[in-house]
């Protein structure tokens, strides 16, 4: 990712569509990427490398509305706080651009698009899919709780990995819980480094994170959770019965966490944000593994 932010065209260039689009974080789509490479593994996954069209289709529109739905709720939550952090002060609710109310009815209206997505599988991955709304729902409110709402960060951000296996199989088998744990704590990881952007400011509106929580001891924990994501996807690869290719990938993602701690070790905030870009490449380098691993599997 060379930018965060991508040029809106011309034709979306209305001031309220473009606040809209502002709003949903389209204009900044490494959330959405995010959560789509996890995703994507798991419909490999699930699927034993032919996934089918249709769930593509549901899978990949579904990342993009639940992310964007997410950025709604975070902001309207936030829209008070918003203005007194640097990164986030131009913000459509914090500079009075749009209506919190109609901020209310756009995360409504996304709900509704992602329950007709997930009402075109099947009933398993329908009840699975309440936990996503759940989570997508109460994460904004974590950091006024909590040191830890990267945690339910990540568990949200995880969700798709039952959802896909549910929608591709019917089924939650057991290894499974053993990829959604790693995606879990890889973003931890990277949302850590997003939180350390803005650490400095959370401490004096009183925000928490785990940038706040880990203090100087942040990079020796990144490192640590970085550590033991290796180890869980490693047993993935076991469980799954996965072939060199996917744990090549994982020896290329090993040395992108080993970069990301040699962006971070000064913990200048624009680092810190080139850090949290750079697991895009994770996502991306992981899913060409994973394919791969299918590709030259014998028949």
């Amino acid at each position: 990712m060379a930018a965060a932010r991508v040029k809106v065209p011309p034709l979306l260039a209305h001031p309220a569509l473009k606040a809209s689009i502002q709003l949903m974080r389209l204009d900044r789509p490494i959330g959405i990427y995010l959560v789509l490479w996890p995703t994507l593994w798991a419909l490999w996954i699930a699927s034993e490398g032919v996934p089918r069209w249709p769930e593509l289709f549901i899978f990949v529109l579904g990342a993009v509305v639940m992310r964007s739905a997410g950025c709604v709720i975070n902001d309207y939550a936030d829209k008070a706080i918003d203005g007194h952090v640097q990164r986030t002060k131009n913000r459509p609710l914090a500079t009075g651009e749009l209506d919190p109310r109609f901020a209310l009815y756009l995360f409504v209206g996304l709900l509704f698009i992602a329950l007709c997505l997930v009402l075109m599988t099947n009933t398993t991955t329908v009840i699975t899919g309440l936990g996503a709304v759940a989570l997508t729902t109460i994460y904004p409110y974590m950091k006024r709780h909590t040191y830890l709402p990267q945690v339910v960060l990540g568990a949200a951000f995880a969700w798709a990995i039952p959802m896909a296996f549910a929608a591709v199989t019917e089924n939650l088998p057991k290894p499974m819980w053993t990829l959604y744990i790693a995606v879990l704590l890889w973003t931890i990881i990277y949302d850590t480094f997003y939180a350390m952007v803005d650490r400095e400011d959370d401490l004096k509106i009183g925000v928490k994170s785990t940038a706040i929580l880990f203090a100087e001891n942040d990079r020796l924990i990144t490192a640590a959770l970085q550590a033991f994501t290796l180890i869980i996807l490693l047993t993935v690869g076991s469980s799954f019965s996965l072939h060199w290719p996917y744990y090549l990938s994982l020896m290329g993602t090993a040395g992108l966490f080993g970069y990301q701690q040699f962006l971070i070790r000064g913990r200048k905030p624009a680092r810190c944000f080139e850090a949290f870009l750079n697991n895009n490449w994770v996502g991306m380098l992981i899913f060409i593994g994973i394919v791969l691993s299918y590709s030259v599997a014998p028949n």
